[in-house]
């Protein structure tokens, strides 16, 4: 029959093995460099779009990170689109609001991080006085769009 190796163990000293051997293991945002003055700011961490619906599988194929900085004068509602692929921005400047075909919007400001619809038609409107300075970082794959302009309701599927 054969004998476990670490039958000898007793509950104590296992706890106590156990409790040497542990490894913390921690998530390192600032790349470990926070002691010499690097601060980082979480701007978002979300498994869902802005309007509150779970945020879609990832395609297959190969992945292709794509990121734009977008300007948008001042007043300018953009044209109806949507997006193929999970993306998510930062308004640098000025003030936009995001709506919905069913009325629902959000505005979103300087400073402030948002994860983008995925599949679903919307629009953008740029407010106030100033142009919106925002920089996009799409992850999709290559080959597929990051924005597919449309005048109907729905996009395919």
């Amino acid at each position: 029959m054969p004998v476990n190796r670490c039958s000898w163990l007793t509950p104590l000293a296992l706890a106590v093995l156990c409790s040497t051997l542990t490894l913390e293991v921690k998530a390192h945002d600032d790349h470990g460099a926070g002691a010499l003055g690097v601060e980082v700011t979480e701007l978002a961490n979300s498994s869902r779009e802005w309007d509150g619906q779970t945020l879609p599988r990832y395609p297959s194929g190969q992945p292709q990170i794509k990121v734009l900085k977008i300007t948008i004068p001042s007043g300018v509602r953009l044209p109806l689109h949507w997006h193929p692929v999970i993306n998510a921005a930062v308004v640098l400047k000025g003030a936009l609001t995001l709506e919905l075909l069913d009325g629902s919007s959000h505005t979103f400001r300087q400073g402030e991080a948002l994860v983008e619809v995925v599949n679903t038609v919307h629009t953008g409107r740029a407010l106030g006085t100033e142009p919106v300075e925002l920089v996009v970082f799409y992850a999709g794959v290559e080959g597929s769009p990051t924005t597919v302009l449309t005048t109907t309701a729905q996009p395919p599927h």
